[in-house]
């Protein structure tokens, strides 16, 4: 599994015209599920998301995770972030998971995720085409594995 985790001040996803999640700070997370992936990378990624510390203390040093924050939680499925990009000029989707797998093991993660955070966990939905909004802080961007 894979998670690219912006830190944003905002974030929604809107699928044919109506909004489907959204958060106000937090963190947006696109997720990709790869061949292999099972429970216990499902359990990791949801703790690394949780856990990840991200967000400034008073020094204004990333030291605080999610958890710490009880910021919103976005989660995105994203496929396409698990291509094969190493050669040629046309990506290779073969590095992803099959959807079916894909699509169980991404709503565990967000039963994990919703499970375990106080804070509000909001989702696009999967295999629809979406249009996802944010708002950066920082920047702040990492890819992330479990």
């Amino acid at each position: 599994m894979l998670a690219l985790i912006q830190r944003v001040a905002s974030a929604s996803v809107v699928v044919e015209e109506a909004t489907v999640g959204a958060i106000d700070a937090g963190l947006l997370a696109l997720v990709a599920v790869e061949p292999g992936d099972g429970e216990p990378q499902v359990v990791r990624l949801a703790e690394r998301l949780l856990g990840y510390r991200v967000f400034g203390d008073d020094a204004g040093r990333m030291n605080r995770s999610l958890a710490d924050t009880g910021g919103g939680l976005l989660l995105v499925s994203q496929f396409t972030l698990a291509a094969d990009t190493r050669s040629g000029m046309r990506p290779s989707f073969t590095t992803a998971a099959a959807p079916d797998v894909a699509e169980r093991l991404f709503n565990r993660l967000v039963e994990q995720c919703r499970e375990r955070h106080a804070g509000r966990v909001e989702t696009g939905r999967f295999g629809a085409h979406m249009t996802v909004s944010l708002v950066n802080d920082g920047p702040v961007t990492f890819l992330l594995r479990p």
